[in-house]
């Protein structure tokens, strides 16, 4: 016990004098500091251990240490530990087409980055040069990574202290029917006014100015917003008509997050570009990438294309991909991530959401779920503010203090507690978890009027 307080004591310590977290107000925190994780649980040096809802930052699809990726990566160091991007490497050669063979339609290209924010960079300025066309299109509701271009397309509040008005961005709503920009009364209703939205909003901006249209297939970080049937075939037909790239984010919520490879399955629709990280490697070492069209790929066929990195497709990473997608694969993980949000999340927080009234809507797909919370469902008043910070937040924080007592880890975002656990994650683990969710929102129940 003694050594364990001690190394407590020396993490914590290194922590607040050299680590600069990101998102916060370094003196204002105080970081749990992990000591160990296996399948969907980690646990700290004093021995409490968390049921993880968050999948770290929705990334490790597969649970924590996996056995067959770690050895991958092991593998790997012993034989061959990092090479210049310019070079043909059998690892990184088989992650591509490993992904290109699941990749949506003639997306057989694979452009490696570290990380999902660089692949927004790279797609953006992929379609810029494609096109010859300057502004780029996002949704308000949105989040797309924290690097410059990537920020700026950000439609969340995390924006605005890093938007310089100056990227080309143009915002525009997307369909959110239970909280109607448009003032919809029905799933269809919300989808082709939302439509109707985007078109004007193309039409005023000049649809010759414009390179592309940048959507994540489910909304992740604003909320798991599932777009209405229709709506992505619809931004489909509206790329086409005025020649603008359709860009998916897939960052969050491809390999198997919302029951598909990827969602934009859901919705049987092929973008020009898609952009994916996270759960490719299940986040045991940082991979990104785009997927890119053959018309796209053929503009850069004798024409160099001025972008590249030290580190694009690391081997490393390029191993726990494809020991990755490999353990998916053998293990049905994909499906089981359908069966788990049909069988148990889903029918789980439906019943949630009756007993308490602090639950206004749930929403998502597979292993990726969201609970609204609000004050009143007659008025549907979100439970904190919007960006609430300090006093204003208080529900909110109070909430997630429940749910890690009760020894559950959640992510929590604004007036919603999401739901993401491994998509290889245990029945009974589903089960505890939503036993303890269920006490922990009356918590919440009581910020309700």
């Amino acid at each position: 016990m003694n050594a364990e307080a001690d190394a407590l004591t020396t993490v914590k310590d290194a922590d607040r004098k050299h680590v600069f977290h990101s998102w916060s107000a370094q003196e204002l925190i105080d970081p749990l500091a992990v000591a160990g994780a296996e399948g969907s649980y980690f646990w700290d040096y004093q021995g409490n251990r968390y049921l993880d809802f968050s999948s770290a930052l929705v990334y490790t699809n597969i649970g924590y240490q996996h056995p067959k990726v770690t050895a991958a990566i092991q593998e790997q160091a012993a034989r061959l530990c990092t090479v210049a991007p310019g070079f043909a490497v059998d690892v990184r050669s088989e992650a591509a087409r490993l992904i290109a063979e699941r990749t949506p339609g003639d997306l057989d290209k694979v452009f490696f980055t570290n990380a999902g924010a660089e692949a927004v960079e790279n797609a953006v300025r992929m379609a810029r040069l494609h096109t010859g066309r300057p502004k780029v299109m996002s949704a308000y509701r949105s989040y797309h990574g924290a690097t410059s271009t990537a920020i700026n397309l950000t439609g969340d509040a995390r924006r605005f202290g890093n938007d310089s008005a100056t990227a080309g961005v143009v915002h525009f709503w997307g369909p959110f029917a239970y909280r109607s920009p448009f003032y919809a009364t029905t799933e269809a209703e919300e989808c082709e006014r939302a439509l109707r939205h985007l078109e004007d909003t193309i039409v005023f901006e000049g649809p010759q100015s414009i390179a592309a249209i940048i959507l994540e297939t489910v909304g992740g970080a604003p909320g798991v917003l599932v777009h209405p049937d229709g709506y992505l075939p619809g931004v489909r037909a509206l790329c086409d008509r005025y020649g603008i790239v359709f860009i998916l984010d897939e960052i969050m919520v491809g390999f198997g997050r919302t029951g598909k490879w990827f969602a934009s399955e859901h919705g049987d629709v092929t973008p020009d570009l898609l952009c994916f990280a996270k759960g490719v490697t299940s986040g045991y070492v940082p991979l990104g990438g785009v997927a890119i069209s053959a018309a796209i790929a053929e503009t850069f066929a004798r024409r160099p294309y001025p972008g590249g990195l030290t580190y694009s497709g690391h081997v490393l990473a390029c191993a726990a991909a494809v020991a990755t997608i490999g353990v998916m694969e053998e293990e049905g993980i994909v499906e089981q991530s359908a069966r788990t949000g049909a069988e148990l999340l889903g029918p789980g927080l439906r019943a949630l959401a009756e007993r308490h009234p602090s639950v206004g809507e749930v929403r998502g797909l597979g292993t990726f779920w969201a609970l609204e919370l609000v004050r009143s469902k007659r008025t549907r008043e979100p439970l904190v503010p919007y960006n609430a910070t300090g006093a204003d937040n208080a529900p909110m924080a109070e909430l997630a203090a429940a749910c890690k007592k009760g020894g559950l880890w959640p992510l929590v975002a604004g007036n919603r507690i999401h739901i993401a656990p491994a998509c290889n994650i245990a029945p009974q683990d589903v089960e505890k978890g939503l036993r303890i969710l269920d006490e922990a929102l009356t918590v919440a129940d009581a910020h309700t009027v």
